[in-house]
């Protein structure tokens, strides 16, 4: 006997028979049509080409139906055609992206930050940062998906308290010589391109020394570690002292200024002055300091040399006792474009934040110009196309960019595409 059911346009009522049931949603009562053909005791009903019972008013039952599927916090996924509503393939492609998006460090971020110092006082907070947010992900605090820059600016002789969080996070000399980070006991001074790691669930401060405000660039994942919902704080920094914990406003000195980078920073020879001592919470590169000056003078040596046609020169800030990247969640890049230079088109599946620290050029994202000036930031997202163009005739460009990429190649997800100058798409292995 065949699956019947029937339902009373009037009173919307489940009618039950020996084969069949009308599935209840609430108020709503829809035909359950199994793999049999159906028929309809209801009088205006009319049978479609195929057997199948259609409701007197489908339109409104499914509008009724994807109500109470909202209702109870859930989201359809049989929708598949663009004339539906409910198209959940439309909605999963219209969930909020990050854009490309240029902000200006002199024009926009500069002036502010100058009125902030005047204004904002460290009584008021510990941190004077403007954070730059995607128009594509506003509200939230992302310059791209998964990774946010912030430009801080500290006046003369301001010193933090110590604080330490699941983010990781760098600190990239702009301006002045004073910027001031410690790190696990260590107290590094640094200054334009010098970069400092405070790592993971490791202990630091920031600020400035010396009589001069100091201001540098700051990129954190806590965009990736907010989606992981595992971001937490802490900053009641103590120390042992007579046998008990004491709370201090500063980490005490426990290594001499640039012990990390004296001891890991010479590539390929690695003294074993630090023993079997972890450094931070072990998580990361044990090299806090990474000097512009060393890399300036390998990117000096290879000036003359053509690159990679898609990238130029590049070259990674690495931990130097495995060959990794700092972090298992970003890396970082010093990149030259060499003079009169045009990278090809470049596509993949890492988000980068772009800052021009020497030379002269723009960028093309998609076809679209951004003109940038120096310590300006440049967001590029995952899959857009990007280049980058060396207007000068006699000048290297170079770039300091961060990537999400060790992130995604830990869940396999990395993928890089070229474009040749012919228009030819293929598939880049790094």
């Amino acid at each position: 006997m065949p699956r019947t059911a029937a339902v009373n346009a009037g009173q919307r009522k489940a009618v039950w028979t020996r084969a069949g049931c009308v599935l209840r949603f609430g108020s709503l009562h829809l035909p359950w049509r199994g793999p049999m053909s159906a028929s309809s005791s209801s009088s205006t009903s009319a049978s479609t080409a195929g057997g199948a019972t259609p409701l007197p008013d489908r339109d409104a039952a499914l509008k009724a139906l994807y109500e109470q599927v909202a209702a109870n916090h859930m989201v359809p996924f049989w929708a598949t055609t663009k004339a539906v509503a409910n198209d959940e393939d439309r909605q999963l492609l219209a969930a909020p992206k990050a854009v490309p998006f240029l902000w200006r460090c002199a024009q926009d971020i500069e002036p502010i930050l100058d009125r902030a110092v005047e204004l904002v006082t460290m009584a008021d907070s510990e941190r004077r940062s403007l954070i730059l947010m995607n128009p594509g992900l506003a509200p939230r605090r992302a310059t791209v998906s998964t990774m946010y820059t912030a430009y801080r600016l500290n006046d003369a002789n301001e010193i933090m308290p110590p604080h330490r969080h699941t983010p990781n996070a760098i600190r990239f000399g702009l301006k002045g010589r004073g910027n001031f980070t410690g790190v696990d006991g260590e107290n590094i001074v640094f200054g334009p391109g010098d970069m400092v790691l405070t790592p993971n669930d490791t202990w630091h401060n920031h600020g400035t020394v010396g009589n001069e405000r100091a201001l540098n660039l700051s990129v954190l994942d806590l965009p990736l570690v907010e989606t992981l919902n595992a971001v937490y704080f802490e900053h009641d920094y103590k120390e042992m002292e007579g046998g008990r914990l004491v709370a201090k406003k500063q980490q005490s000195e426990r290594f001499s200024p640039d012990f990390s980078q004296r001891v890991y920073g010479y590539g390929g020879l690695r003294p074993r002055l630090a023993g079997k001592q972890a450094r931070g919470a072990g998580t990361s590169s044990p090299m806090f300091v990474y000097r512009w000056d060393m890399m300036r003078e390998l990117l000096e040596r290879h000036r003359d040399d053509d690159g990679d046609p898609h990238d130029g020169v590049m070259v990674e800030y690495v931990d130097p006792t495995t060959g990794q990247p700092v972090f298992r969640t970003m890396t970082f890049f010093a990149q030259m474009i060499p003079p009169g230079r045009t990278t090809l088109a470049v596509k993949t599946t890492a988000s980068l934040l772009v800052s021009p620290f020497e030379g002269e050029g723009h960028a093309r994202v998609d076809g679209e110009r951004f003109d940038w000036k120096k310590f300006d930031t440049l967001a590029v997202p995952a899959g857009h196309w990007f280049e980058y163009v060396n207007s000068s005739a006699t000048a290297p460009l170079i770039l300091f960019v961060a990537s999400d990429e060790p992130a995604l190649k830990t869940f396999a997800l990395y993928r890089k595409w070229g474009r040749s100058a012919s228009g030819e798409v293929t598939r880049i292995l790094d």
